[in-house]
């Protein structure tokens, strides 16, 4: 998966994952608090990862790592888990079927950070998508 198309593969893959987690995350928080769920979700992404980084010989020392390195995969942490806090609240009291979607609201902001801070130009064409994405998101807000 290599290849110059390698990408699509991996975030379609991501996209599959990522609508199993919704459903599963909404059947899971039944009972519990959203927060503690999402404790109990990292606790096990950092088992499984920790050995899956160990076990494919991945694993070296953290501190090797330069600070500006540290600084934003530290930031990327806090976001992330800011981001499923949220998540997990709008899965506990809301329809997976439209929380997950406004959910991808994200798309339209990085495009967006993107563009503004990393210099990205997505084409005409692309703008059209992630504008149509955003639309859905304001369809899906709206109750009739």
């Amino acid at each position: 998966m290599a290849s110059s198309n390698g990408w699509f593969v991996w975030a379609l893959l991501s996209a599959m994952f990522a609508a199993f987690t919704a459903i599963f995350a909404k059947v899971g928080l039944e009972g519990i608090d959203s927060d503690y769920a999402t404790l109990v979700r990292t606790f096990v992404i950092i088992i499984v990862l920790g050995g899956f980084v160990y076990f494919t010989g991945k694993w070296s020392s953290p501190l090797t790592l330069p600070p500006r390195t540290w600084l934003f995969l530290t930031l990327s942490g806090l976001a992330t888990g800011a981001s499923w806090v949220c998540y997990f609240r709008a899965l506990k009291i809301g329809e997976a079927s439209k929380v997950a979607p406004v959910d991808k609201l994200s798309l339209v902001l990085v495009a967006i950070f993107a563009f503004a801070f990393l210099g990205e130009r997505p084409s005409l064409r692309e703008w059209c998508g992630i504008a149509m994405v955003g639309a859905g998101v304001i369809v899906l807000g709206f109750k009739r």
